[in-house]
């Protein structure tokens, strides 16, 4: 996908506040090509920058689909203060609205999240408010993780959520994935009721990447993001 292919969500932090772009700086997770996607925040200020893929019939989505990607919380000037993190089913355009997210946990060490929110409130911990799954494992900082959120809808307006992590750091490349759940992360039903995430299930909207940062010398970085529709 070219740059092109991706549009800035409104109301997010200006690139004089979080730099953004591709990079061949930093170093690709296994199997990832010359470039990764950055954010490195130059201001101390609390806010979100995020993107979303702008193809024909994903923007927004009818329904539900799957997104998936390389994830790091990158070395950064402190140990807490940022959350990148996949989203799909954003109801608009801007990182005030609501999505689900898969991503990385505001926390040290931190873990891999599932949460239900708006972009502009990210992953702040691994038991805040809007949390639906976290991971049993820890990760440091500076680990690229492999991850992929499905976001299927039924017949019935229940949405099914499915969590996968492909295992890089024992020998898996992003090209070619071995998907496998992630312990503690069992599949979410968003049910029509509104009863388990307490508010009613997204059955459309948009779906991309996401970096949220409370303070200066934030960095988070992505690679290898593809994104699929339910059809």
């Amino acid at each position: 996908m070219a740059e092109d292919d991706w549009t800035f969500c409104d109301d997010g932090l200006d690139i004089n506040t979080v730099d953004r772009g591709a990079t061949a700086g930093i170093a690709a997770p296994p199997g990832g090509g010359d470039f990764v996607f950055g954010f490195n925040s130059l201001v101390a200020t609390t806010g979100a920058a995020a993107k979303f893929y702008n193809g024909a019939d994903f923007s927004p989505a009818a329904k539900g689909g799957s997104i998936r990607g390389a994830v790091k919380r990158g070395a950064s000037g402190g140990l807490t203060g940022w959350s990148p993190f996949l989203f799909i089913g954003l109801q608009g355009p801007s990182v005030n609205d609501l999505c689900y997210m898969l991503g990385l946990s505001d926390e040290d060490p931190h873990r891999i999240v599932l949460r239900k929110g708006s972009i502009l409130t990210g992953i702040q911990g691994s038991s805040s408010a809007g949390v639906l799954r976290a991971s049993t494992a820890t990760f440091a900082n500076n680990t690229w993780l492999h991850l992929r959120l499905d976001m299927v809808v039924n017949e019935n307006g229940d949405v099914v959520l499915n969590v996968f992590q492909n295992d890089i750091a024992n020998g898996n490349e992003v090209d070619t994935p071995v998907w496998v759940e992630i312990p503690g992360m069992a599949r979410f039903i968003d049910d029509q009721l509104g009863i388990n995430s307490e508010s009613q299930p997204y059955t459309s909207g948009r779906m991309g990447v996401g970096f949220r940062c409370t303070n200066i010398t934030r960095r988070a970085f992505f690679d290898h993001v593809e994104v699929f529709r339910q059809t």
